[in-house]
């Protein structure tokens, strides 16, 4: 299983590499190019970590519609992309190895 992470580190990173999760970490701004380049057309997980970096969903979900994608951030998820995030959780009430445990069964189920 692979997972492809943008925005800063929030522990998700560590805690899906201990569930056997592959993941690449895309530096800079997520754009078409840099998500194809990490990966995204094989990856299973698409973890965002910062609202700002918001526009990588529609692209990723143009890209590979399959994906799942998490917004793993305390900021406000935007409006334009509620309807295609598959869960939301801020890193203040979960801790990053309860989601990353959660991920990978719902994903391997």
């Amino acid at each position: 299983m692979q997972a492809v992470i943008v925005g800063p580190d929030r522990g998700i990173e560590a805690a899906l590499a201990d569930h056997d999760v592959e993941t690449v970490r895309v530096d800079g701004l997520a754009t078409g190019e840099s998500l194809d380049d990490a990966g995204l057309a094989d990856a299973s997980l698409l973890v965002i970590t910062d609202a700002a970096e918001a526009t990588a969903v529609p692209v990723a979900k143009d890209r590979n519609p399959d994906v799942r994608i998490v917004f793993y951030t305390p900021d406000a998820v935007p409006e334009f992309v509620r309807g295609q995030l598959d869960l939301a959780v801020d890193p203040e009430l979960l801790s990053p190895d309860v989601v990353a445990e959660e991920l990978v069964a719902s994903i391997s189920a």
